[in-house]
């Protein structure tokens, strides 16, 4: 008997309108677990090398993750998966809400979806069926006009909602997909895939009950967990102050990324704190299924000519920093407004913001003038041209246009030496958190195959001294001694190797990192014990650090196929030079030859070669993956003419 999952993956070819159910063995189950694992199997195996991210070819990946429905704390999350339009590369984004446990509940453990619809439509999956409905009257609206529409139809007010708005329907490169209108799969465009197989929504109820081998002992942990969480400071802090509680230390020490990267010192801090925006918009918390840490904002403005709708969230830190300081903007209620927009029209909060302030920055400088701008005064502060150009970028209008292509294709463009005013990696917009404070930050930016992400592995601070939750709580992984947080050395590289693959491990899980150390209260035998307890399967972190570690090595390869090299593991020049002005002018830059050094250690501790990048056959072959041999070979000769 299988337990937490249901053994069915339903494969959809929207360009026949026909589908059919696969029922993978457990063995299958075992060695992918679910989320990306799951979704770069198929991505290998069905998909030809240099497929165009936005044809038909394309496959588009919903994979939940094996704990996904589980009644616990912090485990509702879901992979999507596609070939990114916006990198050319691995494309991946996870969300959490309640979508994935309902997808479960009604049937599937993933969809797979290929081919294109001629017209609109969106799907409606219950009871172990999938149906496609028409959805031409759909096309055009907002995020909010839709769940209400589809809602209507089907009669149905429990149905969970995962869709694109205008942006993923007029495939912005960086448009995301988005159910209950505030989680969001964000990052690498794949609502932008979703816009080109012309599919509006994928509306989800499930009645099932889903099977778990030892439920009384997830309740035991369940309870044991949630009357922690106000005791616990970490989980008490996500819940009071939610992602935004981060604005202040950063401000305060000099290093929230301000006037798109060109300092850290934003003397206006104050005004976008969680303390801020807590005593002025903040409406409500929210959270997601099953977990009692409900960190999720919710905010609202009703001042007579100014309104923020509460029925799209709020903002979280990365909104906040990037619709807000990156733009010279300190006005929490247009930073509000600008968050709620993007909901609307599913645009990624952190590429918005970062190609609108390269705009900013390229019209300062003189490369964009105000006839690129329709005279408009594109100049950092300009909080009404921020709201002004987030609706041109979801429509792909005049200066739109050309900024929904993502900032590395926009600089391109215009030429003049306008790269130097991008801060990218692949090709997708870095993260709101500085690497010259978080070293190891710095190295998951660089090696992420998905482009640089913040939320690829734990952060510096959690293991810096003896007292660091990492140090107390992780010694399991052997995690014993602390590292400081701008050290990039051997120890450094070595931590960062190991929590790599344990935040992997997070994703394929479907395990929120707010949930479990060291972000927060849960252990990490707590959480082992509710994978056991869910699967019946006698695993170990053993086993699981090598699901990630697989994944990893599974990207790594689809990427490779792609035409990234070892030069493409690398980060923003910002980061190799000081900080300016502020209390740290004149401080932590990168040094280049330690961090190619780090890089190089890397690959190594990795079982990759150093010169090519590529999994070595013995790594393959460790790690169950021996099928893909003969590519790795074609790979590496490859390699070797190139070199």
């Amino acid at each position: 008997m299988s337990y937490s999952y249901t053994g069915n993956i339903v494969h959809l070819d929207l360009s026949s309108g026909e589908y059919w159910i696969e029922h993978p063995p457990e063995s299958f189950y075992r060695t992918y677990w679910g989320g990306r694992a799951l979704a770069l199997y198929y991505m290998l195996t069905q998909m030809k090398p240099h497929t165009d991210p936005l044809s038909p070819e394309n496959l588009l990946i919903f994979a939940t993750g094996i704990l996904a429905g589980v009644p616990a704390p912090a485990v509702p999350r879901y992979t999507v998966c596609a070939k990114s339009p916006l990198t050319g590369a691995e494309g991946e984004a996870e969300a959490g809400g309640w979508w994935g446990p309902e997808l479960k509940r009604a049937g599937f453990d993933a969809l797979i979806i290929k081919g294109a619809s001629s017209t609109p439509v969106y799907l409606w999956i219950t009871e172990g069926r999938l149906e496609i409905k028409e959805a031409t009257y759909l096309w055009g609206k907002d995020t909010g006009t839709t769940q209400m529409m589809i809602k209507e139809e089907l009669a149905e007010d429990k149905v969970r909602i995962a869709q694109i708005g205008p942006a993923g329907e007029n495939l912005v490169r960086f448009a995301n997909i988005v159910n209950e209108l505030g989680h969001f799969n964000g990052r690498n465009g794949l609502g932008a895939v979703m816009g080109s197989k012309k599919l509006k929504a994928i509306a989800v109820r499930g009645t099932k009950n889903l099977d778990f081998y030892d439920k009384e002992k997830i309740k035991k942990i369940t309870k044991e967990i949630t009357q922690r969480v106000m005791v616990n400071p970490l989980s008490r802090g996500l819940h009071e102050l939610g992602t935004p509680g981060t604005v202040r230390g950063f401000y305060e020490a000099g290093c929230l990324p301000s006037f798109n990267w060109t300092t850290g010192y934003f003397p206006e801090g104050e005004n976008l704190t969680a303390e801020t925006l807590n005593q002025t918009i903040l409406k409500d918390t929210k959270g997601c299924y099953a977990c009692p840490i409900r960190c999720k904002r919710v905010v609202a403005v009703d001042e007579p000519e100014f309104k923020v709708d509460p029925l799209y969230g709020g903002p979280e830190y990365e909104s906040i920093v990037s619709l807000g300081s990156i733009c010279g903007i300190s006005d929490l209620r247009y930073v509000a407004k600008a968050n709620e927009l993007c909901n609307r029209y599913t645009l990624d909060t952190i590429s918005t913001g970062m190609v609108i302030a390269f705009a900013m920055q390229c019209y300062q400088e003189g490369f964009l003038t105000p006839e690129d701008t329709e005279g408009t005064e594109l100049t950092f502060g300009n909080k009404e041209a921020l709201l002004e150009l987030i609706k041109k970028i979801a429509y792909r209008e005049g200066l739109g246009e050309l900024l929904s292509q993502g900032s590395y294709r926009a600089a391109q463009k215009i030429g003049k030496g306008a790269e130097k005013f991008i801060h990218q990696v692949k090709g997708q917009e870095i993260a709101m958190h500085d690497p010259r404070l978080k070293t190891g930050v710095g190295l998951s930016y660089a090696l992420t195959d998905y482009g640089p992400d913040h939320m690829k592995a734990p952060h510096d601070p959690f293991f810096k001294d003896k007292e660091a939750v990492g140090v107390k709580e992780m010694s399991g992984l052997g995690i014993l001694d602390p590292v400081s947080p701008t050290e990039l050395g051997e120890k450094k590289v070595t931590l960062f190797k190991l929590l790599d693959l344990y935040w992997t491990v997070f994703n394929i899980l479907g395990v929120c990192d707010f949930g479990y150390v060291p972000r927060s209260v849960g252990t990490m035998d707590e959480l082992l014990e509710i994978i056991r307890s869910a699967t019946g399967w006698k695993t170990s972190w053993f086993e699981l650090m090598k699901v990630g570690e697989r994944s990893i090595n599974m990207a790594r390869l689809f990427n490779a196929w792609e035409g990234f090299t070892p030069q493409d593991d690398t980060l923003p020049q910002v980061f190799f030079h000081p900080f300016p002005d502020g209390p740290l002018a004149g401080e932590l830059a990168i040094n280049r030859e330690d961090f190619q050094r780090a890089i190089r250690l890397r690959y190594e501790l990795m079982g990759w070669d150093p010169n090519t990048g590529l999994p070595t056959p013995a790594k393959l072959i460790e790690l169950g993956l021996d099928w893909l041999l003969e590519k790795e070979e074609e790979l590496r000769e490859k390699r070797k003419r190139d070199i």
